[in-house]
């Protein structure tokens, strides 16, 4: 088995990021190198699991660890609190203790679940991220962010709390249908757009480019701006960019819009906003972008709907919504202004 790429994260918590090709059956060892024989708490999803679950649980008991599993729902909708106590039921029931360990194996929504999970249980025990999504590997996996949805909004109830160990097998991303890949793609093209503008011109043109080094590329950037801002008060927010936008596009829909294609709508509509509010028009830089990967780029909600449930978004302060508005191609900024005014340039160009 190659050696994996390995991206350190110093924050509240140091931990490894491993990156490997075909190595999921060596999740075991990995965890053995770091934790004592422990249980560990599976949550995983009904796609991923039957694809998985069976060569990780394997590598695991092989690596001396005792495995007992939650398998909840593919999709969003699953993102619950309830589902988050159905699986504390679990751990419950198998006597977790806080020498244990939680795993999340799937994508993001496994992962903001598992970690939340984790960070409450018992006031919090370590947990291992093991993404299986492009969008998983490259964003949600890594930082410590973790949440549940509520009625009111996405990601209202949640907590911070960084993984002990993000192990990767790229391999595992060849049996996403099409749709999911290209989610993934949406975060990727942020990166490009907040902080990196070699990277936004290597991934500029699918198909052109090792995914696996942009993937590295990616992980390396959320890394760097996690350790300069873990808990969210500055520069880290960059990291919204289109979410603002798109997290409102996801709820309106009834989350049949998914993650990536609604961030990406909502950097499409960010960067509109942004020229309405005075900065460089960076529309059509943006557009091309999003198009190339398949995205569509139509909003079928209005500038009043979508301001609903904009005033419930976690980053509004008081009366003030910051936005992630592109001034250039990798480079983002943070713009604070009255909710009022947001509304007022989502009407300004045309929503």
């Amino acid at each position: 088995m190659e050696t994996p790429t390995r991206i350190t994260v110093h924050a509240s918590g140091t931990y490894d990021i491993l990156l490997r090709k075909g190595g999921l059956s060596g999740i075991g060892q990995a965890a053995k190198e770091q934790f004592k024989p422990c249980k560990i708490a599976i949550l995983s999803d009904d796609k991923v699991f039957p694809l998985y679950g069976k060569t990780v649980t394997d590598s695991l008991e092989k690596a001396g660890f005792t495995v007992v599993s939650h398998v909840i729902e593919n999709g969003e909708q699953s993102k619950t609190l309830d589902n988050v106590t159905a699986f504390i039921g679990t751990m419950v029931q198998a006597q977790v203790t806080r020498t244990d360990l939680v795993l999340a194996l799937g994508g993001g929504v496994v992962g903001d679940m598992a970690g939340f999970a984790a960070a409450i249980y018992l006031r919090g025990i370590p947990f291992i991220q093991v993404p299986t999504t492009l969008l998983a590997a490259v964003d949600s996996s890594v930082g410590g962010k973790t949440a549940v949805d509520i009625s009111a909004g996405k990601n209202l109830v949640g907590a911070f709390h960084q993984p002990a160990l993000v192990y990767l097998d790229t391999d595992t991303l060849s049996t996403l249908d099409p749709d999911v890949l290209r989610d993934g793609f949406a975060e990727v093209i942020k990166y490009g757009f907040i902080l990196d503008s070699e990277l936004a011109q290597v991934i500029a043109k699918p198909g052109t480019f090792d995914l696996e080094q942009v993937i590295a590329r990616c992980i390396s950037i959320k890394r760097d701006v996690v350790e300069q801002d873990e808990f969210d008060r500055g520069m880290r927010g960059l990291l919204n960019f289109g979410h603002t936008f798109g997290h409102a596009i996801e709820k309106l829909s009834g989350f049949t819009i998914s993650h990536g294609s609604a961030v990406a709508r909502g950097m499409v509509i960010a960067a509109k906003v942004g020229a309405a509010y005075g900065l460089p028009d960076l529309t059509e830089a943006v557009s091309q972008v999003v198009r190339d990967y398949g995205f569509d780029l139509s909003c079928p909600f209005s500038a009043e709907q979508m301001y609903q449930v904009i005033l419930s978004d976690k980053k509004r302060s008081a009366g003030d919504i910051t936005l992630v508005l592109p001034e250039s191609v990798g480079h983002c900024i943070l713009q604070k202004m009255p909710a009022t005014q947001v509304l007022e340039l989502m009407k300004k160009i045309g929503l």
